[in-house]
């Protein structure tokens, strides 16, 4: 607002949001000059700082606090990284200052030339061969600065001033690492004086969903020049080389939009502003009719028209159909001077009662919410990697993105059109250390509209956007109605979403949101809302089941509920990445650090690890049990229907039939399979089911034990996100019940040798280290730190138990030990083990165990002991291949898996309990020589082996520092806690909490030969 000489430092005045931009527009002007690369830079301790002499260098785009300088990242969640209240900032301010040359090619002589800075965080100044052109404040969109008048034929000096922190600081407090920098690349790019200055072609569906209509606004702008009669726009729809639909028509004169105040109250507001003087909040009325005003486009200068397109095929997530468009301008002799090209898909977004509906068709939103990152370059993201984001997101069952909590990089946005993802594009707007005040505050109107508005004129034309999003916690307040007024008035064809608006009554009238979108809601909540009579909108969480360490517990019941509930329509989990930034250490190790890690102060310590990739996009071992839940096809058979062979299908996609896909089946015995054959799929149409054989036959040579029936589903062609023949889906089906008794031995069985104790009763065995003895504890989740059960924990002393021996009975070839295990705050466990020696040197160990009453909520009951170096090969006959948990095991698979012990840690960044399997009926450890040691549980439980003790994994706050034990630490849980999402969110459920009573479990031990 206002031109470049109204302040002498607008990183100070919310007002002044910008000067001297070109307004956002989506037109892609090819005839450029690239920028990006090494730039001369200093950074300066603050705005005022003098330049010094020397200089040195810093990549663009880049974060300088990526790249060796003085100014390091830091991380906050909801606090400000500096004391103060809005719109202050400190006087320390990082200041960086970029300056090159750029080589003006001739042939740009007399053409319009403009600078385009693709993001600055958080405020960019903008010079050309030392004049001013504008400045920006806005650091996740880019802002484009006409720079004819000074820019010359042959070398021209630009420079770039980065200032740090401004008033615009307080709405961009996003979760997040807080760098600084130029983070999307730079490049000048020319035009003719008469010019395509933007397109606004948004893609629909008429009612038969089969007509494409297409909303056209062409805007042409003569750089301030008087318009001459005879131009005219040419725009073809075109499928390939073919042309579906025209639109031909003159352009009427005009003048070019101007950016700053536009009445004279409002340059006097913004003189009085800048003179220190305040502007209450009865003045936000002169403000807003101005600022709305001129954020939409200019009337004159338009060619507008709809054109429908019969018989075209629609956009949708599972299939990104794309046209294209062809827009040229044509001087008044015929030439051509200029033409644009874009990518249409044509798609109905609408919302009808409770449903969302896209292209008719109430979709099921299995999202995800992601930031720019990388844990190299922190908010520089390449194009290479946003392609392999959007690529596992499609092969793990995500059909939809929110870009939290800002308008994430444009070219994302292409990909997600090309290969299909549903977008909520949210602006950048979060004010969250100061929820409820900033959005009523009237000197952020300007920022909030405009940051809105800016983000909506750039984004309109991608059919993979279909919601718009005012922000993220922000509270709710006159600014939100302002930005959502004029979103509405730009762009009737999305809805709009805002959790701030809804947050506190969610049966309110919201007039800004048409989704109901609650952050991290109890799944109590959601069915009972959906069953109240208040629901006026589409439920859609925007943020659910929070990833951070080993965690997304009751995923799958989050989703049991989401699918049989009407008005339930899915969420958005948090989030996509763990948020670890690579940091070298003293020695030249590397680590992923958090926040304090760079020495920042304040910070939020590791809130920022919370992804389900780790930093290197590595999938944590949740990202499974997702990919299971949102699998495009769902397999249900009763047990008459596995006797009769038959199975039902279920298509769970939207528009392709189900013999898109290949089906194999496969019949395993006691973990190894025994016959396999392929399966014929119906074409079942979308949302349909049908019933069909699978032909599978039992060897006579099968063998004894449990017979697992899995059937998985693979892409029958390649697409652009995965190869022919990916797995897509698996099913698997017990076809008999586990038989819990097979390993164990009556009591009167015939023994070999004794059970060998030490004088406290311990067991004593060549192949252990440390004896086998009760466990109630484990090294914290994130969730059981931060959600507070871990303290209670440490209150009751559970990861600090003293045992004592009671007596030892020897009767009947066992040998039983009773003793007491005290926790460090006195509360005493009974405890009895019983012993048996079994044939081949076996050792039968039965177990009983009774909690009181005061320990109502325990990590675990279980056995943990040590088994000597060397046996590193581990096979297991559970659930697998990754990591599972009570509450978090439908992505896993009843088999034999193989591996080695180092390889069942999983590397949470900050240490915590991990590596534990589901299901494990037996596990063998083997050395290298073949022999070794099986472990036969009674039934069905949950185990682990690593290389860790909980204490070790407790007192670690980094992986790298973890010194793993030559032995291999086992647990084998009679009930294991589970792990629910409680550091932002809902704990586990109450079925999957280990509370106080009587435990009882048993497990044999068995030396092995060489297989």
């Amino acid at each position: 607002m206002g031109g470049t000489g109204v302040t002498p430092a607008p990183w100070t005045v919310p007002e002044l949001t910008g000067a001297g931009r070109v307004p956002m527009h989506s037109v892609p002007h090819l005839d450029r000059v690239d920028l990006d690369g090494r730039w001369r830079f200093q950074l300066l301790p603050r705005p005022d700082a003098p330049l010094a002499q020397a200089w040195s260098e810093a990549e663009v785009p880049g974060c300088w606090t990526m790249q060796g300088f003085f100014d390091k990242p830091q991380y906050t969640n909801v606090q400000m990284p500096f004391p103060g209240l809005p719109p202050s900032i400190p006087s320390e301010n990082p200041t960086g200052v970029y300056e090159r040359e750029v080589e003006v090619p001739a042939a740009w002589a007399g053409r319009r030339v403009v600078l385009h800075v693709g993001a600055a965080e958080s405020v960019l100044l903008a010079e050309v061969n030392g004049q001013a052109v504008g400045f920006s404040k806005d650091s996740h969109l880019a802002a484009e600065f006409d720079v004819t008048a000074l820019a010359t034929a042959g070398p021209n000096r630009i420079r770039l001033t980065v200032v740090k922190w401004s008033d615009a600081t307080y709405i961009e407090d996003q979760d997040q690492w807080w760098h600084a920098g130029i983070t999307r690349s730079v490049f000048l790019y020319a035009t003719d004086a008469v010019h395509l200055a933007d397109i606004r072609a948004v893609p629909g569906l008429a009612d038969d969903l089969t007509t494409g209509t297409l909303d056209v606004v062409v805007q042409v702008d003569w750089s301030g020049t008087t318009a001459t009669e005879g131009w005219q726009v040419d725009l073809r729809v075109e499928d390939g080389e073919a042309e579906l639909a025209r639109l031909t028509a003159s352009v009427p004169g005009g003048e070019a939009p101007d950016e700053g105040p536009t009445s004279p109250a409002e340059r006097d507001l913004v003189a009085h502003r800048a003179a220190g003087g305040p502007i209450g909040a009865h003045e936000r009325d002169v403000l807003l009719p101005s600022i709305m005003a001129r954020l939409l486009p200019p009337t004159s200068g338009q060619v507008a028209g709809c054109l429908t397109l019969p018989g075209i095929e629609p956009w949708t997530g599972e299939v990104p159909r794309l046209y294209g468009v062809r827009v040229t301008l044509r001087a008044p002799d015929g030439a051509v001077v200029e033409e644009a090209r874009l990518r249409v898909g044509f798609r109905r977004v609408e919302v009808v009662g409770r449903d969302l509906l896209l292209n008719g068709r109430r979709v099921l939103l299995h999202g995800i919410n992601r930031h720019d990152f990388d844990p190299h370059t922190g908010r520089v993201v390449s194009a290479a990697s946003m392609r392999a984001d959007v690529i596992l997101m499609k092969r793990f069952g995500f059909n939809a993105v929110r870009t939290s909590h800002y308008p994430n990089d444009p070219a994302f946005l292409d990909l997600c059109d090309e290969l299909g993802l549903y977008v909520i594009g949210e602006a950048d707007i979060e004010s969250h250390a100061f929820w409820g005040s900033l959005c009523d505050d009237p000197r952020y109107l300007e920022a909030w509209v405009s940051r809105v508005a800016r983000m909506a004129l750039r984004d309109k034309n991608h059919p993979s956007l279909v919601v718009w999003s005012l922000g993220n916690e922000s509270g709710y307040g006159r600014n939100h109605e302002a930005a959502a007024a004029w979103l509405r008035r730009y762009d009737g064809s999305r809805p709009l979403h805002y959790e701030g608006a809804i947050r506190f009554d969610w049966g309110s009238p919201q007039d800004v949101s048409d989704i109901t979108s609650p952050m991290y809601p109890p799944i109590s909540a959601l069915a009972e809302h959906a069953a109240s009579g208040l629901q006026r909108h589409p439920l859609i969480m925007c943020e659910y089941s929070h990833a951070m360490g080993n965690s997304n517990g009751t995923l799958a019941e989050y989703w049991d509920v989401i699918e049989r509930t009407p008005g339930l329509q899915g969420g958005f989990i948090w989030e996509w990445f763990d948020h670890g930034l690579e940091q070298q250490l003293p020695d030249g190790s590397t680590r992923y650090a958090y926040g304090g890690d760079f020495g920042d102060q304040p910070n939020d310590d590791d809130f920022c690890l919370d992804g389900l990739l780790f930093p290197d996009r590595l999938p944590k071992p949740a990202l499974w049990e997702h990919r299971h839940l949102a699998a495009p096809v769902r397999v249900r058979a009763t047990t008459e229907m596995l006797a009769d062979r038959r199975v039902e299908v279920e298509n769970r996609g939207e528009v392709l039939s189900l013999d898109r896909l290949e089906a194999t089946w496969d019949l395993a015995v006691e973990g190894r399979s025994v016959a396999s054959g392929d399966l014929a799929l119906p074409p079942v149409a979308p949302g349909a089911r049908a019933v069909v054989t699978v032909p599978w036959q039992s060897p006579a040579d099968a063998g004894d034990g449990e017979r697992w029936l899995s059937l998985r589903f693979r892409t029958a062609d390649a697409s652009a996100w995965a190869p022919a023949g990916f797995e897509v889906a698996c099913a698997q089906f017990p076809l008999d019940q586990p038989a819990a008794s097979r390993h164990r031995q009556s009591p009167g069985a015939a023994t070999s040798g004794e059970v060998v104790v030490d004088a406290a009763g311990l067991l004593v065995h060549p192949d252990l280290v440390a004896s086998p003895t009760l466990s109630l504890w484990r090294a914290p989740t994130d969730n059981d730190r931060i959600g507070g059960v871990a303290a209670r924990w440490e209150a009751w002393g559970l990861d600090h138990l003293t045992r004592e021996l009671v007596d030892v009975e020897r009767a009947r070839g066992r040998l039983v030990v009773r003793s007491a295990y005290t926790t460090a705050a006195g509360h005493r466990v009974a405890h009895r083990q019983t012993l048996m020696a079994r044939p081949g040197g076996a050792i039968e160990v039965r177990e009983e165990a009774t909690l009181p009453v005061a320990l109502e909520d325990v990590a675990r009951v279980g056995t943990v002991g040590e088994i000597a170096a060397g046996l590193e090969d581990l096979t297991w006959f559970g659930a697998g291949p990754h990591e599972t948990y009570p509450d978090r095991v439908r992505g896993g698979l009843i088999g034999r898996w193989h591996g080695t012990v180092v390889e069942q840690t999983v590397p949470y960044i900050r240490p915590q309990e991990n590596g534990g399997h589901a299901g494990v009926r037996w596990l063998e450890l083997r050395g290298a020589d073949g022999r070794g040691l099986r472990l036969v549980l009674d039934r069905p439980r949950q185990a682990s082996v690593t290389h860790y003790r909980d204490a070790d994994l407790a007192r670690a706050r980094h992986f790298n520092e973890l010194r793993p034990q030559g032995a291999a630490v086992f647990h084998l849980d009679a009930a294991h806690r589970g792990l629910g999402t409680a550091s932002c969110g809902p704990d586990t459920l109450p079925g999957y909490l280990v509370g106080p009573g009587r435990y009882r479990w048993s497990w044999r031990l068995e030396p092995i030969g060489p297989a």
